[in-house]
């Protein structure tokens, strides 16, 4: 796939550096990253020419969409649909094969302005822990700066969420934390009771995971359309995971309570309805380290992540915070 233009390029790194600023840099893993907020793996980056523009874009980093051993099609159609407050899709991880990602990934880090200095977060999302370990190896000896292991993902007919099954994802990741020096993180899906986010997080201390992403979309909800008295997606007999606003609240709760239980050396990605600078400032005070957009740059595409970083520096300015870490995790209880 063709690479952009200089001239797009140009323009594109002068949006990144506007985004370069002490308030809103951070790191996730020890890697600078020039704003707070990136793409989530799904919309918009699963092909060469996509991950292109995000590259060229301001989002902080290039994430890739979660790959799988072979190259899938993913689910039948329709599988996303829009909705007034964010969308609801069971796309069935639609992508090119962890290959492809392999072999792009070059080109990819060629075409970054030194300027931008952007990294590149891989996605990997196998059915088994053997294509897993198949994958991070891979990836562990490639030009990725992190890689973030999705333990999440609801739309795959037959296949259970690692992220529910506790002795599964600590078996994985006695396995998967042994592979390479690359910063590793995890996807998880959403949690409900405080039982679990104890459980996860006490698994999760014993291994060298640097990151932590939450949240997943909420996966098997229903949408009806009562005129046609049908499910607006066809995949699982309608049942999808469900994103945007409706989602934000529980992002936000599961950032809190991982932000309280984890260590401060474990960052954690906030994802979850994330359309405007006090979204991205909510997840900031509940302690995320960075954002993740994907609903918002669904619809809006890669001048979101412009957009959102001004805003979200509009208001750490107008709060006087000087840096990230000056708000983060400072939500006040009443």
């Amino acid at each position: 796939m063709s690479n952009p233009t200089h001239n797009e390029n140009t323009s594109s790194i002068e949006a990144v550096n506007r985004c370069v600023n002490k308030r809103i840099s951070t790191r996730i893993a020890q890697v600078p990253l020039a704003s707070f907020i990136f793409n989530a793996s799904g919309p918009r980056c699963t092909e060469e020419d996509e991950l292109n523009l995000l590259g060229a874009s301001a989002s902080a980093a290039i994430m890739t969409k979660s790959c799988t051993l072979e190259p899938r099609e993913g689910n039948a159609e329709p599988r996303y649909q829009a909705l007034p407050l964010g969308s609801i899709q069971s796309m069935g991880l639609h992508n090119l094969g962890y290959k492809a990602y392999l072999e792009m990934l070059p080109r990819l880090k060629q075409a970054i302005s030194p300027q931008a200095d952007k990294p590149i977060v891989v996605s990997v999302s196998g059915f088994s822990l053997a294509d897993n370990l198949t994958m991070v190896k891979a990836f562990q000896a490639s030009c990725a700066d992190l890689i973030e292991v999705n333990f999440s993902c609801p739309n795959i007919e037959g296949k259970a969420q690692v992220g529910y099954d506790f002795e599964q994802t600590e078996r994985a990741l006695e396995q998967l934390c042994q592979l390479g020096s690359k910063p590793i993180g995890l996807k998880l899906p959403p949690y409900f009771d405080f039982s679990h986010f104890i459980t996860m997080a006490n698994i999760i201390k014993k291994f060298p995971v640097s990151f932590i992403t939450c949240i997943n979309s909420v996966g098997n909800t229903l949408v009806i359309d009562p005129e046609t008295e049908s499910a607006i997606i066809k995949p699982k007999g309608g049942f999808g995971g469900l994103c945007g606003d409706y989602i934000k609240p529980i992002g936000l709760a599961n950032v809190r309570a991982f932000s309280q239980l984890l260590p401060s050396s474990i960052d954690i990605i906030g994802v979850g309805g994330i359309k405007t600078g006090t979204d991205a400032f909510e997840y900031l005070l509940a302690g995320a380290s960075a954002v993740q957009v994907a609903t918002c740059f669904e619809k809006e595409g890669i001048e979101c992540f412009d957009r959102i970083a001004k805003e979200l520096d509009s208001i750490m300015a107008a709060k006087q915070y000087s840096s990230i870490a000056a708000a983060k995790g400072k939500l006040k209880m009443i």
